[in-house]
C-alpha cells in the first residue's frame, strides 16, 4: 500500500475495539451510518477468521476498512479505478475492474471487495480474475447492497439475490462458505427514512443521526432484533460473502 504511513480513517473507526461507521459526516452522511454499522460489525467478526498473508483491496477507495484488516496480513495491495478529481495517495494500481488483474495467478491469500460488484456492468470477468489470483484456500470477503437506494450514478447497475450471488460465485470457480443476509425489514425501513430525513435540512439530519443510533441499538438484541433477522431473508438490506478458492481449482467450470 503506498503511504501507509499518512493514512487515516474514513467511512470506518476503532472505537473500543470494534470497528463501527464514522460520526464524521465529512466521510459518511448520517442517512448511511445504520448500513455502514450493520456492515461494519461483519467485518470485524469475519476478517480475523479469513484474512490473511497477501491481501487484495479492490475498489478500495481511501481504504476504509485497513484499520480491520491490517492486524491480520502481511501485506496490502490497493486497486481502484483512476480517479480524475483528486488523486489518491494510496494506491499501488490503477485498474480498470471490468477487465483483467495484473496479477499472477495464486499471488493473493484474501481479496476484500466492498461495495463494488453493483458498480461493474457484469460481475462474471471480476469474480473470475479474483478466483485466478487467490492462492489455493485463499479467501474472498465481499460485501454488496440490495434493497437500497441508487448511489454513484450513472454506475450503479444491478442488485443480486442470494441465489444470483451463489450462481455467478461458484461459475467464477468459488467455493461459497457463508453468504449472509445483512439487515432485514427494520434495517431497510430505518434505512430508507434515515435518508429521506437527510435531506431535510439540519433538523433532519438530527433526527437521521437519532434514529440511526436508536436503530443500530435496538436492531443488535431483544425482540426488534429477533424480528429483524427473521425477515432478513427475504428483505436483506444486502449481504456479505466469504468464497475460497478450491485447492483443487481448474478455473471456472
Amino acid at each position: 500500500m503506498n503511504n501507509e504511513a499518512q493514512w487515516k480513517p474514513t467511512k470506518y473507526v476503532v472505537r473500543g475495539g470494534r470497528l463501527r461507521a464514522s460520526r464524521d459526516t465529512a466521510h459518511l452522511g448520517v442517512g448511511s451510518r445504520l448500513v455502514a454499522d450493520a456492515v461494519a460489525a461483519r467485518y470485524d467478526d469475519l476478517l480475523p477468521l479469513h484474512a490473511r498473508g497477501r491481501l487484495l483491496d479492490l475498489g478500495c477507495g481511501h481504504v476504509p476498512l485497513y484499520a480491520a484488516y491490517r492486524p491480520h496480513v502481511g501485506s496490502v495491495t490497493c486497486v481502484d479505478w483512476a480517479q480524475s478529481l483528486h488523486a489518491n495517495p494510496f494506491l499501488d494500481h490503477l485498474v480498470d475492474l471490468n477487465g483483467a488483474l495484473p496479477f499472477a495467478e495464486g499471488s493473493y491469500d484474501t481479496v476484500v471487495l466492498s461495495d463494488v460488484l453493483e458498480h461493474l456492468p457484469e460481475p462474471q470477468p471480476l469474480l473470475r480474475e479474483i478466483a485466478r489470483v487467490l492462492v489455493p484456500g485463499g479467501r474472498l470477503l465481499m460485501n454488496l447492497p440490495f434493497l437500497y437506494r441508487i448511489h454513484e450514478a450513472p454506475h450503479d447497475y444491478a442488485r443480486y439475490t442470494a441465489f444470483a450471488l451463489r450462481r455467478y460465485l461458484e461459475a467464477a470457480g468459488l467455493q461459497v462458505l457463508e453468504l449472509q443476509p445483512v439487515g432485514g425489514s427494520l434495517a431497510v425501513f430505518a434505512d430508507l427514512l434515515g435518508k429521506h430525513l437527510e435531506q431535510a435540512g439540519a433538523p433532519g439530519r438530527w433526527l437521521a443521526a437519532a434514529l440511526a443510533g436508536a436503530a443500530t441499538a435496538m436492531l443488535r438484541r431483544g425482540p426488534l432484533a429477533r424480528a429483524d433477522r427473521a425477515s432478513a431473508e427475504a428483505f436483506p438490506l444486502g449481504y456479505f460473502v466469504v468464497a475460497e478458492r478450491p485447492q483443487r481449482f481448474a478455473g471456472p467450470p
